[in-house]
């Protein structure tokens, strides 16, 4: 990698991290994720949703819930509280929006914050959900460390990223696609150059053991990782504790 790139990935990373980068693109970021994922992404939350084994009147954390679209998803189908939080305002009130639409804002809160510093108690949620966000956050370390917290025993926490498949012909056409189609598709349709940090942020991303293990060094027991679409999104499953 140039220097120029060196320079620009943790310029980025602070940028998406403090949620500056997403301001820019909220009001059209569902259509770009529709789009760019040909309308994958809904799926992807849905097992998501599944793997969390929620029960009547639990409190779900939702981090880098974005416009809400997981948390609108989750409180949709279960009978439980969802708080949403994101360090985006633009995106919080495009996610504010949708969940009064879904007649739904008497059970997901939506409120600014950090993945890396909760403002909650210990044990004091009954699981947490996190769709394409943990990619973002600065120190991942700490903010898998907050979750493992925050977490009741016996909780779940299901983290959903992008991946690139290793090797074959899937691989190929993942990085076609990441490098290519999605920073082409994210610049025409928003008038802007954010997309063009996804790429980057996906390759610098570590792979899923290796991110696995780093679950494990913040106190979650790994339960499983599940590749999906051929590996393009894994699925992370965990709950407190050691192993």
């Amino acid at each position: 990698m140039s220097q120029v790139g060196q320079d620009e990935a943790p310029r980025g990373e602070r940028r998406a991290g403090s949620g500056e980068m997403f301001d820019g693109i909220a009001e059209r970021y569902d259509l770009l994720n529709r789009v760019i994922s040909m309308g994958l992404d809904q799926g992807w939350r849905r097992r998501a949703v599944r793997s969390l084994e929620l029960v009547p009147g639990a409190t779900v954390l939702d981090l880098a819930t974005g416009t809400a679209d997981l948390a609108i998803a989750i409180a949709r189908t279960h009978d439980v509280k969802v708080i949403g939080v994101d360090p985006s305002q633009g995106m919080l009130a495009v996610g504010r929006r949708k969940v009064e639409a879904a007649g739904l804002a008497g059970r997901v809160e939506l409120e600014v914050g950090d993945a890396e510093q909760l403002g909650l108690g210990d044990a004091s949620v009954d699981a947490i959900s996190m769709a394409f966000g943990i990619r973002n956050v600065p120190d991942r370390a700490r903010a898998l460390r907050e979750m493992a917290r925050v977490t009741r025993p016996g909780g779940r926490v299901a983290i959903l990223e992008l991946s690139e498949p290793r090797g074959g012909l899937m691989s190929k056409l993942a990085r076609f696609h990441i490098h290519t189609v999605v920073p082409y598709i994210g610049g025409a349709i928003s008038g802007r150059d954010e997309y063009r940090y996804l790429q980057d942020s996906i390759a610098r991303f570590p792979s899923p053991e290796e991110f696995a293990e780093q679950m494990r060094g913040a106190g979650l027991r790994v339960l499983r990782v599940e590749p999906l679409t051929m590996g393009v999104v894994c699925l992370f499953v965990a709950t407190p504790g050691e192993g």
